[in-house]
């Protein structure tokens, strides 16, 4: 049951245009744009530098973005409590959601990264690494996800999460550095968690450092905060 509803989630994100433009279409075009920008310098390849940050732009909004939507619309419409009504548990649909953000990512980073490589990206690092970042970012967004949709109408989820969404991507170091950013900020834009995630890929996948400790600390905190969040608080009907 839970393969079956988490095929069906697949289905309906691949089939939505909205929903395909924010996880693949947007990340495509700032991955080509911003890597052959002449204005963007970064001191190296420009997409070695820009890779790393859309791909965890491309979590962002599959797993929070998305999710958050979709889930929203259908706390709105009854759609969860109908669901919860059948043989498929809550504790089921919440894997099924998690395996189709799961798969959705796959396919959104092998298409990233099969672009960023005809740009000429030249990725190090270990991809255990990656993963284990990914999973962590993963699990945070959802958490922010699920706990938006939950607490608040469905018109508001969808303006704030199209927002956030927005916020984050100008901010979170994804195809601009933090650095370039004053400095009485920084400290707050560091703590974010698509930040943590776009600076511990990037150092992972251009070969400037270990394991990015400091990264995982921060999105594993926020993983934990709102998933407890999203359990304490989100409201399905």
């Amino acid at each position: 049951m839970v393969l079956a509803q988490a095929g069906a989630e697949v289905r309906a994100t691949l089939r939505n245009g909205e929903q395909l433009l924010l996880t693949l279409i947007i990340p495509i075009l700032l991955l080509v744009g911003f890597s052959k920008a002449p204005f963007l310098d970064v001191g190296g390849p420009r997409v070695d530098f820009v890779a790393p940050g859309v791909l965890a732009l491309a979590v962002l909004s599959t797993a929070f973005t998305g999710q958050a939507i979709a889930t929203g619309f259908e706390r709105r419409y009854g759609v969860l409590k109908r669901l919860g009504a059948t043989p498929l548990s809550r504790t089921g649909l919440m894997l099924a959601k998690t395996a189709a953000v799961i798969v959705v990512e796959v396919l959104q980073i092998v298409v990233l990264v099969l672009v960023a490589l005809a740009l000429g990206w030249s990725p190090h690092g270990n991809p255990l690494t990656v993963a284990l970042l990914v999973v962590l970012g993963t699990a945070a967004f959802s958490g922010l996800g699920l706990l938006m949709a939950g607490t608040l109408r469905a018109e508001a989820t969808l303006a704030g999460a199209n927002l956030v969404y927005l916020l984050l991507l100008a901010l979170g170091g994804v195809v601009l550095p933090v650095s370039a950013f004053p400095e009485s900020i920084r400290p707050l834009l560091e703590i974010l968690p698509i930040t943590a995630l776009t600076d511990g890929v990037r150092s992972v996948l251009t070969g400037v450092g270990g394991f990015p400790m400091g990264a995982a600390l921060v999105l594993l905190s926020w993983a934990v905060l709102a998933l407890a969040a999203a359990a304490r608080w989100f409201r399905w009907e």
